[in-house]
């Protein structure tokens, strides 16, 4: 098969996650050390121990998530040494997902990934104080019907509700300040939406509110000696293959600010030979999204 690895974003963490991976591999205690030496915080402690209102912080749960997908691949390249490995053809990630595919891909280090989601999560939460920030998850809707009724809502409440995850038909994420947000819930429904649920999230990702954080991360970025990936980096920007450091980085930069197009990512892979995702990380959101937007592709978790 031609396989592509994904990565999971925000939404798959779980207090204890990766514990098992700790416990019983050389190879995931050196992943789990090295990212609490270089944010110089037990975060191991956090994500093993919870509680789950600290991890679920964005500056801690952006590289935590990010950790146990790191663990999992160090034990997975161990165990497998004398067997042979996969070796997937693309590699992309859900959001900050992204980050842990171009660790995968050789393009930046252990200590530079942790500490650019760190960064990443504390300026993400400075950008919108508490209770003015939401997102929600609307399901039955057409993505375009959906932007029509984002525009409704900031013209009756003014603020802004933008698109920020097109995950699979009918499932789509909406984000921005919490009154238009909640305005664009009611009229979702009155479009026929199945469902409209706030998502337990403290900031408003992938909206135009997010745009301080994407000038500090175009900063930190430009700091980073990024390498070209290995395999290239299907994009939440393009969703088509990317190799370039500059386009890479000019893409995590814009998709602070605008949403992810996972569906669309996920429609593009038959055409480009893939046969199989095998997601990587915490949970098996991904998989499931697989498993909905191209039935006939094999879809599955890593195994370890």
């Amino acid at each position: 098969m031609s396989s592509i690895f994904i990565f999971p974003g925000q939404g798959s963490q779980t207090v204890g996650m990766g514990k098992e991976l700790f416990d019983n591999h050389t190879a995931a205690r050196a992943v789990f050390d090295e990212v609490d030496d270089a944010l110089n915080q037990k975060l191991s402690k956090i994500i093993f121990e919870g509680p789950m209102e600290e991890l679920t912080m964005t500056a801690n749960v952006q590289p935590a998530i990010f950790t146990v997908s790191a663990a999992m691949l160090a034990v997975y390249a161990h165990e497998n040494m004398d067997k042979g490995i996969i070796e997937p053809k693309y590699v992309a990630g859900h959001s900050l997902g992204e980050y842990s595919a171009l660790y995968y891909a050789g393009a930046m280090t252990l200590a530079d990934t942790a500490k650019l989601l760190r960064l990443r999560g504390d300026s993400m939460q400075r950008a919108v104080p508490v209770g003015t920030g939401a997102m929600a998850v609307v399901m039955g809707l057409s993505i375009d019907v959906l932007a029509a009724v984002c525009k409704d809502a900031e013209s009756q409440i003014p603020g802004v509700c933008d698109i920020a995850n097109d995950n699979a038909p009918g499932q789509i994420v909406i984000s921005g300040s919490n009154t238009t947000i909640l305005r664009a819930m009611e009229l979702a429904k009155d479009a026929g939406a199945k469902r409209a649920m706030l998502l337990p999230l403290s900031v408003p990702p992938h909206s135009r509110l997010m745009a301080p954080v994407a000038d500090d991360m175009r900063e930190a970025l430009s700091k980073i000696d990024m390498k070209s990936p290995s395999v290239p980096l299907i994009s939440n920007k393009t969703c088509a293959p990317m190799t370039d450091v500059n386009e890479i980085k000019e893409a995590l930069v814009y998709q602070i600010t605008h949403g992810v197009r996972w569906r669309e990512t996920v429609l593009a892979l038959p055409a480009l030979g893939i046969t199989e995702t095998v997601e990587i990380g915490p949970g098996s959101i991904l998989t499931g999204l697989t498993d909905r937007i191209v039935p006939e592709m094999t879809a599955r978790k890593l195994e370890i």
